[in-house]
């Protein structure tokens, strides 16, 4: 049952005042808003259980990830009630994002076990060599204190309370404070509730998870600024995003900002692939951009090809795709909002025409489809923003030159996907080295939406795409966001960490 309460120090809380969620289904229900003076019991929680959580043994801190997982899957249906209710996405995605997350969270078991991502070393003493001798050095990933997680709006599951931020912290050894997202309180109290009973029954401290729910800017704004803080994870809007990256920076002590802030992930639709494939390339286009609404922060937003009847017949396509798609539920009144404007300031611009114009209803919206000339989006730097929905650009480029020069006028971002046949291999080859500056991920003859968990896997990209062009926040590999090198010189053997003491 829900109680509309925070959760700190292994109990649940009330706050000063209430807010709403905004179900699509079913009345509204009441929960407590969040405080800095919350976030600072929290953050005070956290920081007393970092000493032994940090020093917990591997197999303790996979035992516990697994733990969330169980208790995450003992809730399934009550998960998906509730997440259905507060988002309008439908049942078999939710149950889907729940197997990717209590997946991601056995992953993240299994790989610390492993051991590898601890990167140990060991430079043994040489106490004859000349003309200096050299001291013992070992060193060892540990991890960098609480952290601070962002709830996203658009994984209610996978990138929020227990989602991959969480996942990656918890197994490198730092506590969490987690901030709700408004737009699915219920879901995202229920799952801190999974934790709860995972804390229990592991006899973790119950200071390494907190659940403070917002209700206002003030708690983000508390949760970054806090100094006991020392990393935040972030899923989200890029003004959203930059401001509480700032915020980050001005602090006394500077923390690392993780934030991944969505891109239009262009699609460089080469000649040859055009030509030969044109229809399917549009059928395939079409349903990444509209699934889930287009709410994916790797949605294809903008393709790229060369004018001309190959280009004009997958317009057709496309077009008539797009139109047989119904209006889908957006995950909330703001982000439907939000995707008109940007819709209407992007349509509204020189040089843009409108192929296919939404129809809409409150939370409800059809996709979008606009085009425009290469020349037009160049000189516009507008066009390249992100709208975060189901609408689609496409870019006519008027040779390969101009396709070129729109690859290199892109800012960063998460993901860049070429379709092409044996005949565009040199071109691929020209764009190819200008991509993979762009982008965290490239893609050949398929559609980024969809991020596969696993060792592999970047999910981020130079800025604005995120933060950090060194980090990603899905796979294995995002747990070094959230660690640090430590080196210790002629330390004795009995005063090491434990996983240090056989680094060899």
């Amino acid at each position: 049952m829900l109680t509309g309460q925070h959760f700190i120090a292994g109990a649940w809380h009330t706050g000063a005042g209430t807010f709403e969620n905004a179900p699509v289904t079913g009345a509204p229900s009441r929960f407590h808003q969040g405080s800095a003076e919350l976030v600072d019991q929290a953050a005070q929680a956290a920081e007393a259980a970092f000493g032994s959580y940090a020093n917990t043994s591997r197999s303790e801190r996979a035992a516990f990830l697994r733990a969330i997982a169980d208790e995450i899957e003992a809730r399934g249906s009550a998960i998906t009630e509730i997440g259905a209710a507060e988002t309008g996405l439908p049942a078999a995605r939710l149950e889907g994002e729940r197997g990717r997350t209590t997946g991601q969270l056995r992953l993240f078991a299994d790989h610390i076990e492993k051991g590898d991502y601890l990167d140990r070393r060991h430079d043994a003493a040489l106490p004859e060599r000349q003309p200096l001798p050299r001291p013992d050095l070992r060193v060892i990933q540990r991890p960098v204190g609480p952290v601070a997680v962002f709830g996203a709006s658009n994984f209610p599951l996978a990138f929020s309370v227990a989602g991959g931020d969480t996942a990656a912290a918890l197994a490198a050894g730092c506590p969490v404070v987690v901030k709700g997202h408004e737009a699915h309180p219920g879901t995202c109290e229920i799952v801190a509730q999974a934790i709860a009973a995972a804390i229990t029954a592991c006899h973790v401290h119950p200071g390494v998870f907190a659940l403070v729910q917002g209700g206002s800017h003030a708690v983000g704004q508390a949760l970054v600024t806090h100094l006991l803080i020392r990393a935040v994870g972030f899923t989200g809007s890029l003004r959203g995003g930059r401001a509480l990256f700032d915020l980050c920076m001005s602090r006394p002590n500077p923390i690392p900002f993780f934030g991944e802030l969505g891109s239009v992930n262009p699609v460089f639709a080469l000649p040859e692939a055009l030509q030969t494939r044109g229809e399917a390339i549009a059928k395939g286009w079409v349903a990444s951009l509209t699934l889930g609404a287009g709410q994916f922060c790797t949605n294809p937003g903008l393709l790229v090809g060369l004018a001309g009847s190959d280009l004009d017949r997958f317009t057709d396509e496309a077009k008539t795709a797009l139109g047989a798609v119904s209006a889908q539920t957006m995950l909330g009144d703001h982000i439907a909002d939000a995707y008109r404007l940007g819709r209407d300031n992007l349509a509204d611009l020189p040089g843009v025409e409108r192929l296919l114009a939404s129809t809409e209803n409150g939370r409800n919206t059809a996709p979008d489809l606009l085009t425009t000339s290469g020349a037009a989006w160049l000189a516009d730097k507008k066009m390249a923003e992100e709208v975060f929905g189901p609408l689609g650009l496409i870019v006519q480029a008027a040779d390969a030159d101009q396709m070129v020069e729109i690859a290199r006028s892109l800012e960063g971002q998460l993901t860049c996907t070429l379709q092409a046949d044996a005949g565009d291999l040199g071109q691929a080859a020209e764009l190819m080295p200008i991509l993979e500056r762009k982008a965290g991920r490239l893609l050949a003859n398929g559609f980024p939406t969809g991020v596969e968990v696993a060792d592999a896997m970047v999910h981020g990209g130079p800025y604005p795409a995120s933060t950090n062009f060194g980090a990603t926040s899905v796979g294995t590999l995002s747990i070094r966001r959230f660690l640090r090198p430590v080196c210790f010189q002629d330390i004795p053997e009995s005063l090491l960490p434990h996983d240090v003491r056989y680094a060899r």
